[in-house]
């Protein structure tokens, strides 16, 4: 197993996987904190502008004190402070960043390829990861910065950044979401005043339950507790550049899980994406999680529950009010509120079982888009995800408008 590291990065990248511009020297938005980045460390400066796309950064600021990045591109050709186009609000995986939507060419990335369609893109960046401020008392060396999983993600996080750009561009929003970014979206558009921001959802990789995962690695985590063994190294902070972690990780493929084909093992067969670009993707990928993050997902494929949180009956009681942590209703979601998803046949992680589990438990209808020799990554990272898949998204985002608009 002494090659393992070698081959370790792909699933790094892989699993599962704020008013004037940059360029005019700061940062504004809901938060008291401008200038916290240098422009040379922000997303705009290394990605964005470099290939000629007005970009420019805004920081908000969560009800539990985080300092969430958003940046807002335009096209080549466009002024970024007279947007016409919808607001559309990209939400990255698991283990990724806002980078995710730029880290191929202009033509395959869908950050530029919706700027160039003319909207209004507004690019997520979670808690803890790389472009994202921190906290305004909690330091990144604390456990409690990382008490928290994607139920914060999608009740706090993402409910901020909707809030934010539709106070900035008085509209409601198109969410754009891949993987831990879809778990996000289907759980606050549960909650009617997110709902109401938004004018519609397109998810890549939809989950909202997990319990048909098929990946022999992910399976193999789960089963001796991973969560825990991190747990019992002290750690809460999931960054898997340290060597603890990706020690801890060889150590679980050897000799019980076959990480030959170490992708495949993570997230199923990808029949697309550009693997001589891989030394690129890991200049940016990946980024940190919460250990209680992937405790929470852990959970939803052990119980095939789509909850909050489980804490264990007693504070369940104290935080819920009851022994099991609440559902959140699919049902409950708008069936006026139009959603599009797109998921493949080889994907090990949004199984077609499970993403048919959400299906029946919605009240709507969604557009649909199957791609039977569509990996995980390939609905990000595909060199034909273009016309395979975005060509799709866009056109009902056109549809949407046209009816709007007659």
């Amino acid at each position: 197993m002494d090659k393992f590291p070698a081959i370790l990065p792909p699933f790094l990248i892989l699993f599962f996987s704020f008013s004037l511009s940059l360029s005019d020297g700061y940062f504004t938005g809901n938060s008291s904190h401008p200038g916290l980045t240098s422009q040379a460390d922000s997303l705009c400066a290394q990605l964005i502008e470099p290939n000629g796309y007005s970009c420019a950064e805004y920081i908000v600021q969560t009800k539990d004190g985080y300092l969430l990045a958003l940046q807002r591109v335009s096209s080549r050709s466009g002024d970024i402070r007279v947007q016409q186009g919808r607001p559309v609000l990209l939400q990255h995986g698991l283990f990724m960043a806002g980078d995710a939507w730029f880290l191929d060419s202009t033509e395959q990335s869908l950050g530029f390829i919706l700027a160039d369609q003319g909207f209004d893109v507004w690019v997520g960046n979670v808690r803890g990861t790389r472009w994202s401020h921190g906290h305004t008392s909690l330091s990144e060396t604390e456990k409690e910065f990382w008490e928290w999983s994607w139920q914060e993600l999608a009740l706090y996080d993402l409910a901020e950044m909707l809030n934010y750009i539709n106070s900035v561009t008085s509209s409601k929003i198109f969410i754009v979401g891949h993987s831990q970014g879809t778990i996000m979206s289907l759980a606050a558009l549960t909650q009617p005043d997110i709902a109401e921001m938004v004018e519609a959802a397109a998810l890549l990789c939809p989950i909202s339950y997990l319990d048909h995962v098929s990946a022999p690695l992910v399976l193999r985590m789960v089963a001796v507790h991973l969560d825990q063994m991190v747990l019992g190294l002290g750690l809460h902070q999931l960054n898997f550049r340290s060597d603890v972690l990706v020690n801890l990780v060889d150590s679980l493929c050897d000799g019980h899980v076959d990480c030959t084909d170490f992708l495949s093992s993570v997230t199923g067969q990808n029949c697309c994406f550009n693997k001589t670009r891989m030394d690129f993707y890991l200049e940016y990928e990946p980024h940190p999680s919460s250990v209680k993050n992937l405790r929470h997902l852990f959970q939803m494929i052990r119980q095939g529950t789509f909850s909050r949180y489980d804490y264990g009956i007693l504070k369940n009681l104290l935080m819920y009010g009851q022994f099991k942590p609440p559902a959140f209703d699919l049902n409950s979601i708008p069936k006026s509120l139009p959603l599009w998803m797109s998921y493949g046949g080889n994907d090990a992680l949004a199984d077609v079982t499970d993403v048919q589990h959400t299906l029946e438990e919605l009240t709507s209808n969604p557009e649909l888009l199957y791609l039977e020799n569509y990996g995980h990554i390939d609905f990000l990272l595909s060199i034909n995800a273009n016309r395979d898949v975005y060509d799709h998204m866009i056109g009902f985002f056109r549809s949407l408008e046209k009816s709007s608009s007659s």
